[in-house]
């Protein structure tokens, strides 16, 4: 199947991914979901977009991780996260990351959260509408991706005819040169499973890399006094056991923020690979990667099993606490 094809069949699908939860306040209609996908023609081509940086406060959806992350001055500099994303289509929705009420892109509001995680880290755009390959920075890089690549269940991975944009972060994650964080998807499935006749390939086509992260949603940020449990929309690891390896959760508390879905679970380990980068200054992405999954928690996850949850929620302060990572 051609690349072409893929991205004609993604505009529902990539919907379900983002769009129809990701405010409570604004749904899209069928017309602005299909524009998320084609967008309205290519406006970032990889360039640096100036983010408007917040004052450096943690918000009440954060992990209290961030705060201590940023006490001990590691904000995520030196590290690149590009966020291939929608940044040219017309679809807009609410929603409140603290700092007030905002109507924006789907990547505009990945790329505002991203950049509140890791506050000093370089923020890139990639309009996922170009297809134009994702050029790497200097330094260590952080690859975003909030959306899916949808089309009819069946094809093998080997069968898509991948555009430049789609085959070069499956390069990225396959050779460890830069960390992905794949958002998992809203569907209530296992990861790369067939939900209404349609699959995500771009997920079976990162299974098993090296330097991929699925990642789902948690209704809350967990504690041990308060587990968390998987948010009723997000898909889970399922009995792949590379995908249970590679799997991490996070809490996206949307009744904070009105931003609900893994599209808002993926920026916050974009931004903690970012903040760790920042400490393990010589650490390459693979290290990174496999320091964030191996300390991951279970013990602040409601029955922790991991089908569901796979390696456990994200522990931004156990991943800063070695002295060095290997």
């Amino acid at each position: 199947m051609s690349v072409n094809s893929l991205k004609l069949g993604v505009a529902a699908a990539l919907a379900m991914l983002s769009a129809p939860i990701a405010s409570a306040q604004e749904a899209l209609s069928p017309d602005e979901t299909a524009a998320l996908c084609h967008g309205g023609g290519s406006i970032c081509v990889s360039a640096t977009i100036p983010v408007a940086r917040t004052t450096q406060t943690v918000q009440s959806w954060m992990s209290p991780d961030v705060g201590a992350a940023w006490a001990a001055g590691y904000k995520g500099k030196g590290v690149t996260i590009t966020m291939v994303d929608d940044f040219s289509s017309t679809s807009r929705f609410s929603g409140n990351f603290g700092i007030g009420v905002q109507t924006q892109r789907h990547g505009e509001w990945t790329r505002e959260e991203a950049s509140m995680i890791a506050p000093a880290a370089t923020i890139r755009s990639k309009d996922f509408s170009t297809g134009t390959y994702v050029p790497l920075a200097g330094g260590r890089n952080v690859l975003n991706l909030s959306y899916g690549m949808y089309t009819t269940a069946g094809y093998s991975v080997n069968q898509i005819g991948w555009a430049p944009e789609e085959a070069s972060i499956i390069t990225y994650a396959t050779r460890g040169s830069a960390i992905v964080s794949k958002a998992a998807g809203n569907d209530a499935v296992a990861v790369g499973a067939a939900i209404n006749g349609q699959q995500d390939y771009l997920d079976l086509a990162l299974i098993g890399k090296s330097t991929a992260i699925f990642v789902g949603a948690l209704s809350t940020n967990g504690t041990t006094a308060n587990k968390a449990q998987l948010a009723w929309y997000s898909d889970y690891a399922g009995a792949n056991t590379q995908v249970q390896s590679h799997f991490l959760v996070v809490g996206v508390e949307g009744d904070k923020t009105g931003l609900y879905g893994t599209s808002f679970a993926a920026p916050i380990i974009s931004g903690y690979a970012a903040i760790i980068g920042s400490k393990f200054t010589k650490a390459t992405p693979v290290q990174i990667t496999n320091d964030l999954l191996n300390t991951a928690r279970t013990d602040t996850l409601v029955n922790y099993d991991p089908s569901v949850y796979g390696k456990g929620e994200a522990s931004l302060s156990r991943a800063l606490a070695p002295v060095a990572i290997r």
